[in-house]
């Protein structure tokens, strides 16, 4: 690997190439991204049920494309290849349908923790809390003009809690 040692100095590249400071609102977006998705890929390296490690390995996918999104200035968004869609919110709230179809919803307080994958699940959807709060931020500030973003991860994280508790019963 070589290194380019370009973010020595506190900033880092959007893929525009625009430089900006490592402790801007994007980076921290997307990098909270990055963390989700490790979070989780965790929990598919540690599960057995091979719908559960698809499940994840598609919202990792979704993650990356989301990420590029937030590391991009609206007169680059042309160049991207991929961008999250009104199809890809409806394909977790699909998801979300049938989960809990097989898994009822909870009557009760969830105390993460029944098994090791469901947890670490549950550690990923606080994670993507924390993301969608920084779009929200990128919102709010004129950075991020994505209604299906914002969409998806809220959508997400509750596809994630179903997600847990599937894993509690079927892990």
């Amino acid at each position: 690997m070589k290194f380019s040692k370009k973010g020595d100095t506190g900033e880092t590249s959007l893929l525009g190439g625009q430089r900006i400071p490592k402790f801007d609102p994007r980076p921290e977006a997307y990098g909270t991204l990055d963390e989700a998705s490790s979070v989780l890929g965790v929990a598919r390296g540690m599960t057995a049920n091979v719908r559960i490690k698809e499940i994840i390995l598609q919202v990792q996918k979704d993650l990356l494309v989301m990420g590029a999104e937030m590391s991009t200035l609206p007169e680059d968004m042309g160049k991207l290849a991929q961008r999250i869609g009104k199809a890809d919110v409806d394909r977790v709230e699909d998801l979300i349908d049938r989960l809990q179809e097989e898994v009822p919803f909870p009557r009760e307080f969830v105390y993460p923790g029944k098994n090791a994958v469901s947890a670490q699940i549950d550690v990923g959807r606080t994670v993507i809390r924390r993301a969608e709060r920084r779009a929200a931020e990128l919102k709010q500030k004129g950075l991020l003009n994505s209604a299906e973003i914002h969409q998806y991860l809220n959508r997400l994280a509750d596809m994630l809690f179903t997600l847990a508790r599937y894993a509690e019963e079927k892990g």
